[in-house]
């Protein structure tokens, strides 16, 4: 089965097209379309046997882009495909499926407009996902569109924790409510890290840390508590993204600083977390290398977001009622062993021994980082959140 994943951006358009068989799995081309709609737009396009395309070419808008990726799957000189009959379904990664959505669905009117009726809850990425989609439907008319949505799996959060304690009547009018992200990353690693625990009801915290971060509570297999909540803006600090702040703080800014709506949404979505922190960058090798350089301010940046995760580890502990497994994942976590240290070396409460010798060390796939005699097992899971669009699509095509 030959599956396409598609990752629209408002002016991008990722894509990897997959073989699944039975046991096995290979990303037969993967590529980017850039500055769709603006100059200079190009594609980069690579084949799983090394044959690479790049070309600068006008994008006028998704439905061009989306006919460049099929031309260059097709190509002779650079095609992994004989006819575009070959793709059985494509995969779409939706941001958000509000509370319609607690599984991948198979696109059709009906789903379109659920998705467009989120748009308020993200503006700036279910459009753009939406353009990806009808761009596919009509240069791919026949075969089958997923949706497959980054909310879906934290829709099992009960309402304890998905409710924020502002009036009902907002709840029933506009859905406020805590939705959290990420959500397919949570669901691959924290499979298979059951998988390799032999244990479908374990207790697991996945740490989701990237330039944009998030942290999940699961309770065999299920998400029970998410660190982001109505929008990606909540939960630890990140690149750009204040995480967590004081309601008020946004009123005293519209009144102290003369900003208006759109200016504090700016302000905390782009020029906050690390990047407002530190003052340096918004990338956490840079502010690791200045830190080593004596910055203090880099340094304070990384000691916040150590504390946060390691604030959320302990209080999902609770929501859990115990833990059996800590799962660190995406850029920062797969990357960095100095705050994985830095995170756990405030957990010892809980009985977790790292060693040192394991988190260090090369990471493949997925490594165990704790020593044998832990309380809690520690991973390091690299995600592919591409693969599981493909394998949810695959289940609905077939």
């Amino acid at each position: 089965m030959k599956i396409l994943v598609v990752n629209a951006g408002s002016s991008s358009l990722k894509y990897q097209l997959f073989g699944l068989e039975s046991e096995k799995r290979s990303v037969l081309a993967n590529g980017l379309c850039e500055r769709i709609g603006i100059d200079g737009s190009n594609l980069k396009h690579e084949t799983e046997d090394g044959r690479v395309y790049n070309v600068e070419v006008e994008m006028s808008d998704h439905t061009v882009a989306v006919k460049l990726v099929i031309d260059a799957l097709l190509s002779a000189d650079h095609g992994v495909l004989s006819s575009l009959s070959e793709v059985d379904a494509v995969g779409h990664r939706v941001v958000h499926g509000g509370e319609k959505f607690a599984n991948s669905v198979i696109i059709d009117e009906e789903v379109k407009e659920a998705i467009k009726e989120c748009y308020p809850l993200a503006p700036l990425h279910n459009p753009a996902n939406m353009m990806g989609i009808e761009a596919c439907e009509k240069a791919m008319p026949g075969i089958i569109q997923v949706a497959v949505f980054d909310t879906a799996f934290h829709q099992t959060l009960p309402s304890k924790a998905y409710m924020y304690a502002l009036p009902y009547e907002l709840y029933e009018k506009h859905a406020i409510r805590r939705y959290g992200f990420h959500g397919t990353s949570h669901a691959f690693v924290s499979e298979k890290a059951m998988q390799l625990m032999d244990d479908p009801n374990a207790k697991i915290i996945t740490c989701h840390l990237g330039n944009g971060s998030s942290i999940a509570a699961i309770d065999a297999g299920k998400s029970i508590d998410t660190s982001m909540g109505m929008t990606p803006l909540a939960g630890v600090p990140m690149g750009t993204r204040c995480g967590d702040i004081d309601p008020a703080v946004v009123t005293y800014l519209l009144e102290h600083e003369n900003l208006t709506p759109a200016e504090v949404d700016n302000l905390m979505n782009k020029e906050s977390g690390f990047f407002g922190i530190s003052g340096v960058s918004s990338d956490c090798r840079d502010l690791q290398a200045a830190a080593d350089e004596g910055n203090p301010r880099a340094e304070l940046t990384l000691r916040m977001f150590g504390y946060h995760c390691s604030k959320y580890i302990g209080a999902y502990t609770a929501a859990l009622g115990g833990l059996d497994a800590i799962v660190f994942t995406a850029g920062i976590g797969e990357n960095t062993p100095r705050l994985r240290e830095d995170i756990l070396g405030k957990l010892g409460y809980l009985g977790i021994e790292l060693d040192k010798e394991l988190n260090y060390g090369k990471i493949g796939d997925y490594q165990l980082i704790s020593a044998e005699n832990s309380k809690v097992k520690v991973y390091v899971i690299r995600t592919n959140e591409e693969l599981k669009i493909a394998q949810e699509t695959a289940a609905l095509k077939v």
